[in-house]
């Protein structure tokens, strides 16, 4: 059963209720769930057609299925890109674009302030195998600048970044990148399509760890690039069908229903975390507060002007103390105090996640690299979610106020 196909020029709320592939025989309302790693085909020359790319059709589930071009479909009209390909995880999408870009002497410069893990991958797993990398500050156009070689391929920024919510200039590093005849990549995953759409300020790639605020309610495992068609299709798809980072079915089908809800939740959240923040800066027991919705917050300026005047829904801390064994006892004390919310490493979920980054997300960086990502041990991330403001603040103070 064929739907009409959506009008041009619709606002991404209505697209991220209707784009999809088209309803079976049956009519469905909500988009079906296909579980099935195979597909009987039509004929011998229809079967040999397909798997040559000449023709479209599923053949295996490890190169596309329904569900989770579903997924693919909805997200890239939310980023307007041009074409989305679903992971199993934000990692594994991290993974697949490096693969799919980079070769042994190629060099990349990238944000030192960026998730653990991705810093990891790069900077020891990718030079393995003679990939070139320099991390940058965050903030300092000049820095990047000055890092770009002759053989840059890629420049690589998170913004905000995790936990320290800094922001990058997103228009400034694109126009930088492509004068060096390289790429920009930009991780959305704090901000979402909702807040911030990369593409349209000149990023050529966009990362997602859907696991966090494309679900939202923290229930699956889930990665995505966005790009252009002829990267994802020439450069992305080859190695994905022979790497096998895929996204499941039923993965894919929960962040597709769970994009119906985004903007709702990330308006909801990110004013939930402006009242937060505000009021854990006037806490005598916190020394900072890091979040884009401040106007205390070093890149406020642009922050509002990239992210739809909202600073997101994650903020970071400092519990106030004069050395860093104290500091960490001290977070330490505030976290294992709390009773309704949550102390626990993932952040999108409608419940509110607190966590120590410095033991926890980044734990595998040296002593030196967190210091220079700016990672203390007094240092609490607070993914805010639904509840009542005032019952997040009774939970902290719980902890803040018997230190």
């Amino acid at each position: 059963m064929s739907q009409h196909p959506l009008p041009e020029n619709l606002h991404r709320d209505t697209l991220a209720l209707h784009t999809a592939v088209d309803r079976s025989q049956y009519g469905e309302n909500s988009e079906a769930l296909y579980l099935t790693s195979g597909y009987v085909q039509p004929s011998a020359e229809a079967s040999a057609r397909r798997f040559a790319g000449d023709e479209e059709g599923f053949t295996y589930g490890r190169s596309g299925n329904p569900t989770v071009s579903s997924f693919e479909m909805r997200l890239s009209a939310m980023e307007g890109a041009e074409a989305a390909l679903a992971t199993s995880s934000g990692m594994s999408a991290v993974m697949l674009m490096l693969f799919s870009l980079l070769k042994s002497g190629d060099h990349v410069v990238y944000s030192q302030s960026m998730f653990g893990s991705t810093l990891k991958l790069i900077g020891s797993e990718f030079a393995r195998f003679g990939v070139e990398s320099t991390m940058v500050s965050q903030t300092d156009l000049a820095a990047w600048k000055a890092a770009i070689r002759p053989n840059t391929k890629l420049l690589f920024a998170e913004t905000p970044t995790n936990p320290l919510t800094e922001v990058c200039d997103i228009q400034a590093l694109a126009d930088m990148a492509h004068n060096a005849a390289a790429l920009l990549a930009v991780d959305n995953c704090f901000a979402t399509p909702v807040l911030q759409r990369p593409m349209e300020m000149g990023a050529d790639i966009v990362t997602h760890s859907g696991t966090k605020y494309l679900d939202g309610q923290g229930r699956v495992m889930a990665g995505a690039l966005c790009a252009s068609e002829a990267m994802i299709t020439g450069k992305c798809l080859p190695v994905m069908k022979n790497g096998g980072m895929v996204l499941s079915p039923f993965n894919a089908w929960v962040v597709l229903k769970g994009l119906e809800t985004l903007d709702i939740r990330m308006r909801a959240q990110s004013a939930r975390a402006q009242e937060m923040a505000m009021w854990l800066e006037q806490h005598p027991m916190v020394s900072r507060v890091y979040y884009p919705g401040l106007t205390s917050h070093p890149q406020h300026a642009l922050s509002m002007k990239q992210m739809s005047h909202l600073g997101g829904a994650v903020l970071s801390f400092d519990v106030k103390a004069n050395d860093p064994q104290t500091a960490r006892s001290r977070a330490f004390h505030v976290l294992d105090s709390l009773r309704v919310l949550s102390l626990c490493t993932n952040l999108g979920d409608t419940k509110s996640l607190l966590t120590h980054p410095a033991s926890t997300s980044h734990c595998k960086l040296s002593e030196d690299q967190r210091q220079a990502a700016g990672i203390g041990q007094g240092l609490i991330r607070f993914a805010v979610g639904l509840e009542h403001v005032g019952d997040m603040q009774s939970d902290v103070l719980r902890g803040l106020d018997t230190l």
